[in-house]
């Protein structure tokens, strides 16, 4: 995400970087690491606090063109979209369609009886040192979170792209394909043999998150022309 930003200034397109928490990360189209503990799940609180950061620079005169997010941002702009139609454009990175799935490979098989017994999972890396802890409500906010309802209630005027890696280990690209069957105004694009965080395609990522945002910039700015054309010949023909 910092190639991308890096890219998005390059072309003269301000980007304002942070993440949630410590995950997520999102690009609003200057960056900013968050404070606090890592949350697992809390979908909906995330999509108010992009709507905070969005409301922030609005009333700073700031013009806000695009959304991006990557991974759990992804789900977050989505759901940003489908509560708030006030950005034209948004990019989902690698979002997960399915929030059910994933899970075992971080908290275990039998993570849903064990936090039913003892209201918590705390997660350790491979070496057994602590790193996080989901709680029940945590877990459920991520399980009772409807992508599919999302995704449908996303203006059709909204225009959506999603970008996914064909060799992502961790959200597997067959969810950006559900995506693009609910969203209406969509366009999908896969980069072949990309991993999760794009490790060695940092360049072609950005450059696809740029043509998106400039193309999408050309059909606004012809669609006004259009109409500004549209009224002038309108008035002359009153005035005729």
């Amino acid at each position: 995400m910092v190639t991308l930003a890096t890219t998005l200034g390059r072309e003269g397109i301000s980007a304002f970087r942070f993440d949630f928490a410590g995950n997520g990360l999102f690009v609003l189209l200057a960056s900013r690491e968050s404070e606090g503990s890592f949350m697992y799940g809390n979908y909906r609180r995330e999509a108010e606090d992009l709507r905070a950061v969005i409301r922030h620079f609005r009333k700073n005169q700031r013009l806000i063109t695009a959304i991006v997010g990557h991974s759990k941002g992804g789900n977050v702009v989505l759901l940003y979209a489908s509560k708030y139609n006030d950005v034209p454009t948004v990019i989902n990175i690698s979002g997960r369609f399915h929030l059910e799935k994933g899970m075992e490979g971080r908290l275990g098989k039998d993570f849903l009886q064990r936090i039913k017994q003892n209201g918590f999972i705390d997660v350790t890396n491979r070496k057994g040192q602590f790193e996080y802890r989901v709680t029940q409500e945590s877990l459920m906010d991520r399980l009772t979170t409807d992508t599919r309802a999302a995704c449908l209630s996303i203006d059709q005027n909204c225009r959506l792209l999603t970008i996914h890696g064909s060799r992502d280990k961790i959200v597997p690209a067959k969810d950006a394909l559900e995506f693009a069957r609910f969203i209406r105004n969509h366009k999908l694009h896969i980069i072949e043999g990309a991993d999760h965080e794009y490790t060695a395609h940092q360049d072609e990522l950005a450059t696809v998150v740029l043509d998106f945002v400039k193309a999408v910039r050309e059909d606004r700015n012809t669609a006004e022309l259009l109409q500004s054309c549209e009224r002038a010949v309108n008035f002359i023909k009153a005035r005729i």
